[in-house]
């Protein structure tokens, strides 16, 4: 896959250093993650990889600031929010991280539209404005037809295009995936992943968590994460 022309070496979006998680109940301490450096620049496309337990989904925790490190600095887009407290962390990741989960998220009693349009309502951006961002989203990942439909009524495809048009609606930073295309198809996977694709092309810095090394090797770069530990971080050729 061919870099990105947007690239910019000199804009560090995240910036980790010496992360570590513990998690103590008192009994039992596991290290979760265990010194991990961390750069990721405006307009790269990531996919991180690793087995079951190996820290990847920590690691995304920590970067879509659903958590804190227990040592170690985090600076996204140039601000420390490692140490944040629980509100700040949930206006940053408001603000600057756009989520897709495997299982979708979806609020399967209202509609498409609507779902789109919930980070807007707790971004407090108003009712016109959201309501014509919502449309265009839906408009841009191809369901401009369904917006008035509720998840239930849609495939798992349609579902997860949704959910990629919720993570773009605040414009964030960064978009994370984690195991994006674990609940499709192949052919609805495959889409879903042309559609990550074209977001990176157009500028958006993408991370996906992925157990899948074909979905990996369609990444420009790949991180891989063994026992709390970065052990291979590779740039694609150009």
């Amino acid at each position: 896959m061919a870099a990105a022309a947007h690239l910019d070496d000199s804009t560090d979006v995240i910036r980790m250093r010496g992360i570590t998680k513990v998690y103590d109940t008192g009994k039992v301490r596991v290290e979760a993650l265990c010194g991990v450096d961390l750069t990721v620049r405006q307009g790269e496309m990531v996919a991180i990889v690793g087995p079951s337990g190996s820290g990847k989904s920590t690691l995304l925790n920590l970067i879509g600031c659903l958590d804190s490190p227990t040592a170690g600095c985090y600076d996204l887009r140039g601000e420390r929010v490692s140490g944040l407290d629980r509100d700040r962390l949930a206006d940053v990741r408001n603000r600057r991280i756009g989520f897709v989960f495997q299982s979708f998220n979806l609020l399967p009693q209202i509609t498409a539209l609507e779902n789109v349009e919930m980070p807007l309502v707790f971004g407090r951006v108003g009712r016109r404005e959201r309501r014509r961002r919502a449309e265009e989203l839906l408009a841009r990942v191809g369901l401009a037809d369904r917006a008035q439909h509720k998840p239930t009524e849609l495939s798992g495809g349609q579902m997860q295009r949704v959910a990629i048009a919720r993570a773009l609606a605040m414009e964030p930073d960064i978009v994370l995936a984690d195991e994006p295309t674990g609940n499709l198809d192949t052919t609805s996977g495959t889409d879903v992943l042309a559609l990550f694709e074209e977001l990176w092309r157009q500028g958006r810095t993408v991370l996906m968590i992925t157990h899948d090394p074909a979905l990996a090797r369609r990444a420009p770069r790949a991180v891989e994460i063994r026992d709390g530990r970065i052990v291979r971080d590779e740039r694609a050729a150009a």
